[in-house]
């Protein structure tokens, strides 16, 4: 024995790890996302504090820590965010660059958020796009 305690699980590196789980859902492009938003759609920004300090913030975007995430979306969650009404609620995950984001997605999944999705591109493509942003 190799004393490995994962040795009957396969690995794999994290650029496959996100194709696969990308393949689980259907990302949005800033446009889309700033479409769902007016729809009823929640942004939920997930980048740290720094960041968002830095760039600025999307107007109207719930900021929630990634390590609050489950915990803030989850519809019967005790700790859920006013905003987390129902498993059916459209939520779109913005981090800095859109790959944190794509995991973080799996793990609303995972809680029953089944239209939760991810910003191709993150915040900065959201910026890039022209789309608002406050200092």
């Amino acid at each position: 024995m190799s004393g490995d305690r994962n040795s009957g699980t396969e690995r794999v590196g994290i650029d496959e790890l996100l194709e696969r789980v990308r393949a689980g859902f259907d990302r949005i492009g800033p446009h889309e996302a700033a479409a769902a938003t007016a729809d009823g759609a929640l942004l939920v920004d997930i980048r740290y504090a720094a960041l968002r300090d830095r760039d600025g913030l999307i107007p109207g975007a719930l900021v929630v820590e990634r390590n609050e995430l489950e915990w803030r979306l989850d519809p019967r969650g005790s700790h859920r965010a006013p905003e987390a009404v129902s498993h059916d609620l459209q939520v779109v995950v913005v981090c800095n660059e859109g790959y944190a984001s794509s995991l973080a997605v799996v793990s609303l999944q995972q809680l029953g958020l089944h239209r939760a999705t991810d910003l191709i591109g993150g915040f900065q493509a959201w910026r890039a796009a022209g789309l608002p942003v406050d200092a």
